[in-house]
């Protein structure tokens, strides 16, 4: 295990640990039951506690345990996203290749790794496939909106998520071996940008950026939470292949991605008359509700970081020498 991190995950611990103890304080000090804010904020503290030993967790079992989690997690959250997007019978066997062989073959091409693959698979060979499998059912009604929208979850819930995992394979010359801390520096950033928007926006948010799509936003918020978190990306930056100031301008585009992300998908549920994707996380929604901004942050990042301080990925990861022995037969 790295020093350093460890060291990073010490200090997150000790944080959650003085916001539970706060939580606890106030609610002792309220007389009679407790409000609704105290109520969440503890909700929401019990989640971030899970949550935290969860990507810990990822981290300590190897890449294919980190992997493994990551499909699980898409899993999750296309799920989430399929059900509030009720289809005709005619697409689920649709469904169950997006399920069972598009998700799955996504994550494995990853963990190869076989950069090329996991770069086209989706965005070619999964878009060819959706739509000419739902066309064979025979169901013509909607059909347009019915294929985009499962494109949609696709390219969300799974193309653009994982592209997270992938950053441990990302070849940076001098970093070797330390790729974990760049994973910790973007759901570090990220989320706490999100939480740091929600705290700046309630205390000093007035002028709401987008009401209809998310009242919830202000300019405040999106500022204040958003210097603050490019602070704190600057102050990671030891941790980090960056400078202060790179990782500053990291920290940046990560709060702006994150933030547009979150927007879009909130765009997506007012669409769909939802106020949460699910229920499956006390205080905090559902699952897609936490990876909204790191669905659009991920790649964005992953993408940037490779080019200005990265080697060729498609050089460094062609296809593994066991692919290349079960596909070349069909070749020849």
């Amino acid at each position: 295990m790295d020093t350093q991190l460890l060291i990073l995950f010490g200090a997150v611990f000790a944080l959650l640990s003085a916001g539970s103890l706060t939580t606890w304080i106030l609610m002792r000090r309220r007389e009679g039951e407790p409000g609704a804010v105290l109520l969440n904020l503890r909700s929401r503290c019990n989640a971030w506690w899970v949550m935290a030993a969860v990507f810990a967790m990822t981290l300590v079992i190897g890449k294919t345990g980190t992997f493994g989690f990551y499909a699980l997690l898409s899993f999750l959250a296309l799920r989430e996203f399929i059900t509030l997007n009720p289809t005709p019978r005619g697409d689920h066997r649709t469904l169950a290749w997006v399920f069972f062989v598009i998700l799955p073959l996504q994550y494995l091409f990853a963990w190869a790794p076989w950069y090329g693959m996991f770069q086209i698979w989706i965005p070619v060979y999964a878009f060819v496939l959706i739509p000419v499998r739902s066309a064979l059912a025979g169901e013509t009604e909607g059909f347009l909106s019915r294929c985009a929208k499962i494109q949609w979850g696709v390219l969300t819930c799974v193309y653009f998520l994982s592209h997270l995992p992938m950053l441990l394979y990302l070849p940076i010359p001098g970093y070797e071996g330390q790729n974990a801390k760049l994973l910790f520096f973007l759901v570090m950033v990220t989320q706490m940008s999100d939480v740091l928007q929600y705290v700046f926006g309630k205390l000093y948010g007035k002028r709401k950026l987008a009401p209809k799509v998310s009242p919830s936003k202000t300019w405040e918020g999106l500022i204040g939470g958003g210097l603050a978190a490019t602070g704190l990306g600057a102050a990671l930056s030891f941790a980090t292949p960056f400078t202060p100031w790179q990782a500053a301008a990291m920290a940046g585009l990560l709060v702006l991605t994150g933030f547009l992300g979150g927007l879009v998908m909130s765009a997506v549920k007012r669409s769909l008359q939802a106020k949460d994707w699910g229920h499956g996380i006390p205080g905090h929604g559902g699952v897609l509700d936490r990876l909204d901004s790191i669905l659009f942050s991920a790649p964005v990042f992953f993408h940037v970081v490779g080019f200005y301080f990265g080697d060729s990925m498609a050089r460094v990861y062609p296809m593994p020498d066991w692919l290349s022995r079960v596909l070349m037969p069909f070749s020849q």
